[in-house]
């Protein structure tokens, strides 16, 4: 690829220190108000005003010159925490939701998570990747350049491994760059409802040590709440799992607050995820640790439930990151934009302190910052071109997509138009 001038465009983006931006270091963006990129072999290896990256330009070169027509450039989203690989959706739940039915009614008729273990055992690996794949394509015509996706509707070691091989095709026939979690620990199987310690002793036993043999998942996560594994039983997995060079992320905290955030610290998660029943004296203890917390709002706004707080997490030192949740239940969506307008108008985040949770942080919570997250000197050349004047657009500009171009490794990615 012949290199390339991006120019005539408004820079944001966090700068990457080599640490996720936490407290007021968080709001803190780099701004060029008439700035230029240089991209070469898919890198940036420019950045700064026109002038700066001009003047470093050799004579001669041979650059493709694309004028970005005073738009916003910025990272392309890192959407670090999402279930996109599920077999059917859960619409007709959602309604009985809506209408009042508890979920534990929704699970007693075979709803809930319990549905979709068996949509994702009834289809054939073809079938689940075309879904797959749709959400991935979705989430890239959206802004998302990199993302995460976790397995936990297999709930055995079979089914795991095929969510798991599943993700790998996805990663290798899409060009979003794509990080795969193990999440066997998502709820507890009806046939081991009266002895989850089974269960959690077959994943340790028969499913992890074929996860890591097959090199087919980078991190493990565990739901540690009130019904599905109590801190004891996340903790015996999560040892192992870290024994066998697995990095780890805990579902933490989100309806009670069972000491998931607390658990995370003490085992050097990369990061704890949900966090809306979170203690002040837990988020303290991952702020102390450097555990990054992973954010839902949408899973909120779904559910319609208080969000995480925030506010308080930030002013306490922890390195705040967003994500979509994007799942069959409790958050269908794939979009990041909706999840920054979320985390601005309800959960009182600026911005520019949701742009970087949306970018940097989110990267730092999947091991990609060395790649993406931001627009520095050496990282793969992933970025959106948007229609506004600053990150605030997509909390001012809601319900619609203000990305108008998004750039994968220095190239543009071409969508199909809307029937």
């Amino acid at each position: 690829m012949a290199g390339q001038l991006f120019r005539n465009v408004t820079i944001y983006t966090p700068q990457d220190e080599g640490r996720p931006r936490a407290g007021r270091d968080q709001g803190e963006l780099v701004h060029f108000p008439r700035g230029a990129l240089l991209v070469e072999n898919g890198l940036i290896t420019g950045i700064g005003t026109e002038e700066q990256v001009l003047a470093a330009v050799q004579s001669g070169s041979d650059l493709e010159e694309i004028d970005g027509r005073g738009r916003c450039m910025i990272p392309g989203f890192v959407d670090p925490h999402t279930h996109m690989c599920f077999a059917a959706t859960r619409e007709a739940e959602f309604a009985l939701r809506l209408a009042g039915t508890p979920y534990l009614e929704i699970l007693r008729r075979g709803g809930g998570i319990l549905s979709s273990v068996k949509a994702v055992a009834a289809a054939n690996e073809d079938a689940l990747y075309g879904k797959t794949l749709q959400h991935v394509h979705n989430a890239l015509q959206f802004g998302t350049t990199t993302l995460e996706i976790k397995s936990g509707y297999g709930l055995d070691t079979a089914n795991e491994l095929k969510m798991l091989r599943v993700i790998g095709r996805v990663t290798a026939d899409s060009p979003v760059d794509i990080v795969a979690t193990f999440l066997g620990a998502h709820a507890i199987p009806e046939e081991f409802k009266d002895d989850p310690d089974a269960f959690i002793d077959l994943l340790i036993e028969e499913s992890l040590p074929q996860v890591r043999q097959q090199n087919i998942a980078r991190f493990c996560d565990v739901f540690c709440e009130e019904g599905v594994f109590t801190i004891d039983q996340g903790r015996r997995l999560l040892q192992v799992a870290k024994k066998m060079g697995l990095g780890l992320k805990i579902h933490a905290d989100e309806v009670n607050d069972l000491g998931g955030a607390k658990l995370a610290a003490e085992l050097g998660a990369t990061s704890a995820d949900h966090l809306l029943a979170a203690s002040e004296k837990n988020i303290q203890a991952m702020a102390s640790a450097g555990v990054i917390g992973i954010l839902l709002p949408a899973t909120a706004y779904s559910l319609r439930k208080n969000y995480a707080r925030a506010r308080l997490m930030i002013e306490s030192g922890v390195p705040v990151a967003l994500a979509t949740d994007c799942n069959p239940g409790s958050s269908f969506t794939e979009s990041m934009q909706f999840v920054l307008g979320l985390a601005v108008l309800n959960m009182q985040m600026t911005p520019a302190e949701a742009l970087t949770a949306a970018t940097l942080n989110a990267a730092y919570a999947i091991g990609m910052a060395d790649k993406v997250g931001s627009l520095d000197i050496g990282k793969q050349a992933d970025f959106l071109l948007v229609d506004g004047d600053s990150p605030a657009i997509f909390a001012y500009h809601a319900g619609v997509s203000s990305v108008a171009k998004v750039y994968k490794k220095g190239r543009e990615q071409a969508f199909p138009q809307p029937r």
